[in-house]
């Protein structure tokens, strides 16, 4: 089966970089767009940045846009979420999810699968 491991969550000051990673095994993996959402306590899960089956098109929620970046390497089965300048409202747990086609979303009803979610927070 489908299974998606989030890594790279962690604790960080205001202003900070953090890495998330998502490995993903079960299906080939260049064959789907994949994503990243939030969720923060209290609040609806909410859309972060999305990447085609290739790379070749990627979407960021306007909340991150400029600040996060959304790559994957397709040879290692895993995507990425590259975080900078990071801000007290960016915390969240953060949950990796595969789509079930190539083409890449901002919707959570386009994806099939989702991982088990990794903390982060950042601190003022």
């Amino acid at each position: 089966q489908v299974q998606l491991v989030e890594s790279g969550g962690g604790l960080v000051q205001a202003g900070g970089s953090l890495r998330l990673s998502c490995a993903a095994s079960g299906r080939t993996f260049s064959s789907y767009a994949m994503g990243w959402f939030r969720q923060a306590p209290g609040k609806e899960r909410e859309f972060v940045a999305a990447i085609s089956w290739s790379g070749g098109s990627t979407y960021y929620a306007d909340s991150v846009k400029g600040r996060f970046t959304i790559s994957r390497d397709n040879a290692k089965n895993t995507v990425y979420l590259q975080m900078n300048s990071l801000k007290p409202e960016d915390t969240a747990v953060y949950y990796c999810a595969q789509s079930g086609t190539v083409v890449a979303g901002k919707s959570p009803d386009m994806y099939d699968y989702w991982g088990q979610g990794t903390q982060v927070t950042v601190s003022s």
